[in-house]
């Protein structure tokens, strides 16, 4: 049966249900909107477009079924108030990195991304093959969630700094911006951690409000402007290496829809997360030249006594992660797992394979 063949058929089992779901006339009529809310810019490249291209692919993928609205941070909501709003049924969905929830629950940081976590690859095999969709499921339901991995930044860079950063000692007293389960470990290396939306960062950089900043990588960076506000772009980033971005859905809405609908809109989620995986490597080389060679950006690596440190600071962090709940603990534990499973192959696939090309190639 052909999609149109099918939404005729699923027209007149709606019809059947109208009298028990308050979703059903939509459905009932083959038409459904669902408004988008995101934790974006809007036009933002990477970030906030690849948000609005799989909205876009969802109403193109059901044929119009269900019409998405899209509203980028502070059109319909504050960007941090997005979960809030498709929890209740304010909106259908959102599009954003779920590390931002973590005040609700530790366990959501881990459907993005944490200190010494996984790569996007590992992400993969994490949530579609080694229990980690499961534990986001039984996450999502205590907030009436469903989510989809919709976007991927992969290994982001350490930050940026308005000094040299060489020891430990350094971060001490240090202003910073940082998210998630990484602002945690921060703040483990006394750091006063700052909470903004993307839209925020600049002006608070430039300000002095804040004395470093973690966003992305050079090809957001650089269109945040962030080289006109600190001189030291540090690398590798520790805290989100593989960080995968989520389609939030209101549950009770998703659920309601004929099965084909809510396939294809899972199929959308998944074409955005490889794609925009493929669009940050393919863009992140080109504006990291330009802005080392057009802006004058110092790169520094941290050393090894600075991420040494990292690892104590995000094992104090990860603590006090199991302490709170079973949930959390039990997320925690498959974590390890498949970081040690995926990671473990990958050590002796990936890694040593990209060290030797690079060494015959002489790449940097």
């Amino acid at each position: 049966m052909d999609r149109r063949s099918f939404l005729r058929a699923s027209t007149v089992g709606g019809a059947a249900a109208a009298a028990t779901s308050l979703a059903a006339p939509a459905i009932a009529q083959g038409r459904t909107t669902c408004v988008i809310v995101s934790t974006w810019p809007r036009g933002f490249p990477g970030l906030g477009t690849g948000a609005e291209r799989v909205a876009a692919r969802i109403t193109e993928l059901t044929d119009g079924a269900v019409t998405t609205e899209y509203y980028a941070a502070g059109e319909r909501v504050g960007a941090f108030d997005a979960f809030d709003a498709v929890s209740a049924g304010d909106a259908q969905a959102y599009h954003g990195a779920d590390y931002y929830w973590k005040g609700k629950h530790p366990a959501w940081s881990y459907v993005t991304a944490v200190p010494f976590g996984l790569v996007a690859a590992e992400q993969n095999a994490f949530f579609k093959y080694l229990g980690g969709r499961e534990l986001w499921d039984e996450l999502g339901d205590e907030f009436g969630i469903k989510g989809f991995h919709a976007g991927n930044t992969g290994v982001q860079m350490g930050g940026w700094f308005n000094k040299e950063m060489n020891s430990p000692e350094d971060f001490r007293g240090l202003r910073m911006r940082i998210p998630g389960i990484g602002g945690d470990m921060m703040a483990n290396m006394g750091v006063s951690v700052v909470s903004l939306p993307g839209g925020q960062i600049y002006e608070n950089l430039v300000s002095g409000a804040i004395d470093a900043t973690e966003w992305v990588g050079p090809w957001n960076d650089y269109f945040l402007n962030l080289y006109q506000a600190a001189r030291y772009y540090y690398w590798p980033g520790v805290h989100e290496p593989g960080a995968a971005l989520s389609m939030g859905f209101n549950k009770s809405w998703l659920t309601s829809l004929p099965s084909w609908q809510q396939a294809a809109i899972e199929a959308a989620c998944g074409e955005e997360n490889d794609r925009m995986l493929a669009e940050f490597n393919a863009n992140n080389g080109t504006y990291l030249a330009r802005l080392v060679n057009e802006h004058g950006v110092q790169l520094r690596e941290f050393n090894d006594d600075i991420y040494d440190a990292f690892g104590v600071a995000s094992d104090q962090t990860f603590e006090a992660i199991r302490a709170h709940s079973d949930l959390a603990n039990r997320m925690h534990e498959a974590f390890l797992a498949a970081r040690e499973n995926a990671g473990g192959w990958m050590n002796i696939s990936d890694v040593p394979y990209l060290r030797q090309r690079n060494r015959v190639l002489g790449i940097d």
